[in-house]
């Protein structure tokens, strides 16, 4: 890492300069933040698991013809992706209610929405990430029209993949949060998926037992954080099962073991 110049240090992340034009190296920390990082702690293993998750689902979406900034993976804890401009918001899809829809509309966690919602939040954290319409984002030009459009596009495909993903395992895609990146090649610009996709940005519940095995474990004291984010990684592949249990860290699976 320090041979590396740091361009930007975020709440769960840090990247540096990539060894080629165009390039960054995204770092995953163990730090975990909630509540607009009024609560904070350090989960031993959190980032290696987020980046072996992130990097599989990435993949994945790469495999479907979903774009996406993610190039290959250098290490336990670094990812070489694409350089973007990233779209200052966060784009969620709900599936089920929970969190602050439920709290904003009155409805139970875990009522099924009658489809999938799409929201737009403002990435800024003063200002707690407020929810925004389109006309927001329009007026205030971080996206136009057909960006927009776009970008709820590809987050529809994003989740159909994903709660396929997930329920083949038996865990259920309550809502996830993903970002958009613009990359420019020549004069041409396209909308590709980048940031990360892990347990830190999806809610993910056991499709029996409803257990939570997302963010919403630190969030919320329930404890058990990196054994949720562990089993998440057993269930696809990622983490094997044999080793699973009784490791005071994670054993990810090598990509010659996949």
């Amino acid at each position: 890492m320090a041979r590396r110049k740091q361009i930007y240090e975020g709440k769960a992340k840090i990247l540096f300069e990539g060894p080629e034009p165009g390039t960054i190296i995204q770092y995953f920390k163990d730090d975990a933040t909630a509540f607009n990082n009024q609560k904070k702690a350090v989960l031993e293993g959190k980032g290696v698991l987020n980046n072996r998750i992130s990097e599989f689902v990435m993949m994945g979406l790469e495999r479907i013809g979903v774009p996406t900034h993610f190039i290959k993976r250098l290490n336990m804890r670094e990812q070489l992706v694409r350089h973007v401009e990233i779209v200052p918001l966060e784009v969620v899809v709900r599936n089920y209610a929970a969190g602050s829809i439920s709290k904003r509309l009155g409805i139970e966690d875990g009522v099924a929405l009658p489809r999938s919602v799409i929201e737009f939040y403002f990435k800024n954290d003063e200002l707690g990430d407020p929810l925004v319409s389109e006309e927001h984002i329009t007026a205030f030009n971080w996206a136009n029209p057909q960006e927009i459009d776009d970008m709820m596009a590809l987050a529809l495909r994003v989740n159909d993949y994903l709660s396929g993903l997930f329920a083949g395992v038996g865990i259920k895609l309550v809502d996830f949060k993903i970002e958009f990146g613009r990359q420019y090649e020549g004069d041409m610009m396209r909308l590709i998926v980048a940031d990360e996709i892990s347990p830190d940005s999806c809610r993910l519940w056991d499709m029996e037992t409803g257990h939570i095995m997302d963010k919403d474990r630190f969030r919320q004291d329930l404890g058990d954080v990196t054994d949720a984010y562990r089993e998440v990684a057993r269930r696809l592949g990622v983490l094997r099962e044999a080793e699973s249990s009784g490791q005071s860290g994670p054993v990810l699976v090598s990509d010659n073991e996949k």
